[in-house]
């Protein structure tokens, strides 16, 4: 999760990538780090899950990830929960590189009004960093081309 400020407000993202290509596969937005912010972001997740899967879910330690809810619904589905050692970031390397890489192109260079206009400008940014943004680390290809490409292998 992270935390963006415009204006004297506070907008929390809490997203979940998919290793294998650095997907964003699921967000949510909230203007509080209430446990909704998580466990809406946790449900949009699993309906991206085909019948069977089981993917290992790793997070900090955040309290929302601690709650008896948020495991029920990980063990309900048979996914594996990881957590990062405490203060320890590097743990969580993937998803804080990420963040930094959303600040940097998306909210630093740009000035916003309000809470509504930064999170249709996140938005965006993931749909962009999804689909057009390419990597290095993928043969020059953005994380859905790179998907598509192995999923037609």
């Amino acid at each position: 999760m992270t935390e963006f400020k415009v204006r004297g407000q506070k907008l929390y993202l809490s997203p979940v990538m998919d290793l294998y290509n650095g997907e964003i596969v699921a967000y949510e937005t909230s203007e509080r780090p209430l446990f909704g912010l998580v466990g809406n972001m946790l449900k949009k997740a699993l309906r991206r899950l085909s019948p069977g899967d089981q993917p290992l879910l790793h997070s900090d330690q955040g309290w929302q990830y601690q709650q008896p809810s948020y495991r029920r619904m990980l063990a309900e589905r048979g996914l594996a929960q990881s957590m990062s050692r405490k203060a320890n970031c590097l743990d969580n390397a993937a998803m804080e590189s990420w963040f930094a890489t959303l600040k940097t192109e998306c909210f630093y260079l740009n000035r916003y009004d309000s809470i509504d206009q930064l999170q249709k400008a996140i938005g965006q940014f993931i749909h962009y960093y999804n689909h057009q943004r390419i990597r290095l680390k993928l043969k020059g290809l953005s994380p859905v081309q790179y998907r598509a490409q192995a999923l037609a292998a």
